[in-house]
């Protein structure tokens, strides 16, 4: 990466210690972008909210994203190739990249529920201890997202269905995107495991989609899963693709989103560790390759 990135990286310390009102001030000057969709007429986005649930594996390597540095260089790569045109995370990583210049132009959307940590007992008590509606309204971000995992055995399921309703009804009210992520969950042998059929997308979509005062702003973040076509028959919501955990098989990987995108739903994609962290670790070929499906 240009030395100029490492130096910019290195005065973040700084800044956060001398300047903390640097951030705000970055946000007030940040260039919004005209639309929610590129020139491609999709959304395109880069997922980094992982970190935050204590979720740092990456395909075979358990601390890939531990590294602070490191994720921001494959950041600001994947945000500088042509077609990208968002990101999410929570406050600490886009507040990162609003004091690295990196936002301009971009769909920022803020990651609000995180305390549903990976591996624990009480994970799916997904508690929203990161953005709130106000503050990303505050920010100027473009939209706040939520993790909504229906577990029909755990009780902590109704606490977070009705936070977010909560949540969806204050986003529309600011007049920014809710950005829902459903899915049928299930604890097996004490972790949680997303049931990833189209059945079980049908259900916790058709959920999704209902909560809150209103739909208007709502739109929904899914997996591929087998009959696609028939899962995302379940609404009329838009809808983007996740890439899910690093694919042994990228090829699959991308003609999975490939054929998701045929769907009139499917709006775009949003893809972390797949892109930021691909086998070859080449970011910015990876990037390309999922761009050119749009």
């Amino acid at each position: 990466m240009p030395d100029d990135l490492d130096h910019r990286i290195a005065q973040l310390i700084t800044t956060r210690v001398e300047r903390p009102e640097a951030i705000a001030e970055a946000a007030a000057a940040r260039v919004r972008p005209d639309s929610l969709l590129d020139g491609h007429g999709k959304l395109m986005m880069i997922a980094a909210d992982h970190p935050a649930r204590g979720a740092l594996r990456a395909g075979d390597r358990p601390m890939a994203m531990a590294d602070r540095t490191d994720l921001l260089r494959r950041l600001v790569t994947a945000l500088s190739r042509p077609g990208v045109n968002g990101v999410l995370g929570t406050p600490d990583v886009l507040e990162d990249l609003l004091l690295l210049g990196a936002l301009d132009g971009k769909v920022a959307v803020g990651s609000m529920n995180r305390g549903g940590l990976a591996g624990t007992v009480f994970e799916i008590d997904d508690r929203f201890t990161a953005y709130d509606a106000a503050a990303i309204a505050a920010a100027g971000l473009d939209g706040g997202k939520m993790l909504v995992r229906i577990d029909p055995e755990d009780p902590a399921t109704a606490v977070t269905l009705e936070s977010c309703g909560r949540a969806v009804s204050e986003l529309a009210d600011a007049g920014v995107m809710a950005m829902v992520e459903p899915f049928i969950s299930h604890r097996i042998d004490g972790r949680i495991r997303n049931e990833l059929t189209a059945d079980a997308m049908i259900r916790a979509m058709t959920v999704a989609a209902g909560l809150g005062r209103t739909s208007a702003r709502t739109w929904l973040k899914v997996p591929f899963v087998d009959e696609m076509e028939r899962a995302m028959a379940a609404t009329t919501l838009p809808a983007l693709i996740l890439g899910g955990e690093v694919a042994d098989d990228m090829d699959a990987a991308f003609a999975s989103w490939g054929k998701a995108l045929a769907l009139p739903t499917v709006q775009g994609l949003v893809i972390g560790r797949s892109l930021l962290y691909p086998p070859n670790d080449d970011v910015a070929g990876a990037v390309d390759a999922a761009v050119t499906l749009l």
